[in-house]
């Protein structure tokens, strides 16, 4: 436990790291973010900007298998496995299968969505009580489906949504959806309306965060890649970085993708793999849509700014490349050509991609490292990291000042790499 004062150091400039350090500040720690890059600038930066409770359930569903096998051998399918000689990735994706029974999928869904629901609450809160202009607006969002059978398929899920989590959508068939989102074009099967979910422009929200946290005093550092801790009796007394050694009382380890690399300082092996997505954001197409969806059959996220348009998604397992590849880029305009009468403009502002934080069980690593009794870690958000980063940020603060966490901590701990099946 840490009290009022100490000196806490976030390794990681993201949307987890960031809040991490903002409620760890209101609760009276000396912050210092450390990026190995700039603030906000990773997989924080490019997304779709989802705040989306209607995700509940991980990727890890009864079927999944025989569905990610027949991706694979489909020309421009969304999801892509590059053929590589990883241990890591192969184990990874053992543990995953092992984990695709409708057991392990509930399992996981109740950890996500107590997560999910309070991170909305805290987001609702901490928007409208720090004035945050990131363009948050709740018109839901709309998964649409162009195959009737895909779209009644849907519905078993929803009612195990509804039935479960309380969570549900209003259904929209045929030329319903069109008077609900006349951006679409006329002949598709039908959408599913989640209205409680919400979204916001996530560059902008970052660019306001770092204000808010300067404001309070928060020290960032950038361009600060740490190398590794130095330790004395099992407690961290600092990291060391291209910039020089920087110490610290706690320290709060939120790198997302690249916590492996941080492995054998933090004493477990965390079990992230990098799933590259993609995004485009254009200016506003003649007829934009009012309300972010998801074209479900082709895996493309669609998101309407204020100021701009954004197409997005795509999962590709490459490890840490670097590189833009084209032709998934050019997958996100050819699946939002099939849904959309003005899909897109040419004029691209930016192509971008990110690095997100997969676990084989779809729930984050949210616990202390084991090595290491004053150093905490937030990483594995998935997809969700948006979504869950501002309960995750209370009970990151909560755990490391000995309160009572708002949720349970239990389920997001390392105990559960026992469970692995390798």
């Amino acid at each position: 436990m840490m009290g009022t004062g100490s000196r806490t150091v976030v390794v990681g400039g993201g949307v987890i790291g960031a809040m991490c350090a903002w409620y760890l500040s209101k609760s009276g720690h000396q912050v210092t973010v450390v990026d190995a890059g700039r603030f906000g600038a990773a997989c924080s930066h490019g997304n779709c900007g989802y705040v989306c409770p209607s995700h509940v359930l991980p990727l890890t569903a009864p079927g999944v298998i025989p569905k990610t096998l027949k991706a694979l051998l489909t020309p421009n399918s969304p999801f892509s496995i590059r053929p590589r000689l990883s241990l890591d990735l192969w184990r990874w994706l053992l543990n995953f299968a092992y984990r695709c029974n409708q057991t392990a999928m509930l399992d996981a869904a109740i950890t996500r969505n107590q997560l999910l629901q309070s991170s909305m609450q805290l987001y609702q809160q901490l928007i409208e009580e720090e004035s945050i202009d990131c363009q948050w607006q709740r018109r839901g969002l709309l998964f649409v489906y162009k195959s009737k059978r895909e779209f009644d398929e849907y519905g078993h899920t929803n009612e195990l949504l509804e039935s479960r989590f309380g969570v549900s959508a209003t259904p929209y068939k045929g030329d319903a959806l069109n008077v609900l989102e006349p951006a679409l074009k006329p002949g598709l099967a039908g959408g599913w309306h989640y209205e409680s979910d919400c979204h916001l422009r996530p560059d902008q929200l970052m660019a306001q965060l770092r204000q808010k946290l300067m404001d309070r005093g928060v020290q960032i550092i950038e361009n600060a890649n740490v190398s590794g801790f130095v330790k004395e009796n099992g407690t961290a007394r600092a990291i060391d970085t291209e910039q020089g050694r920087i110490e610290g009382d706690t320290f709060v380890v939120a790198t997302g993708a690249l916590t492996p690399f941080l492995n054998h300082h933090l004493g477990v092996n965390v079990p992230i793999q990098p799933g590259k997505g993609y995004s485009v954001t254009t200016t506003k197409p003649t007829v934009v849509p009012k309300i972010p969806m998801i074209l479900e059959e082709h895996s493309v996220a669609v998101t309407p700014f204020a100021d701009g348009y954004r197409i997005g998604s795509t999962m590709e397992f490459a490890g840490y490349d670097r590189s833009i590849n084209q032709r998934r880029v050019n997958l996100l305009r050819t699946g939002a050509k099939v849904y959309l009468n003005h899909p897109y403009t040419e004029e691209v502002t930016e192509v971008w991609y990110g690095w997100r934080p997969m676990t084989w069980d779809g729930k984050p690593f949210i616990d202390r490292a084991p090595n290491m009794n004053n150093t905490w870690v937030a990483a594995g958000h998935n997809m969700l990291g948006l979504s869950m980063a501002t309960g995750t940020g209370k009970l990151v603060s909560e755990l490391i000042n000995g309160e009572t966490p708002h949720l349970n901590p239990r389920p997001l701990g390392f105990a559960r790499l026992k469970n692995w099946s390798t």
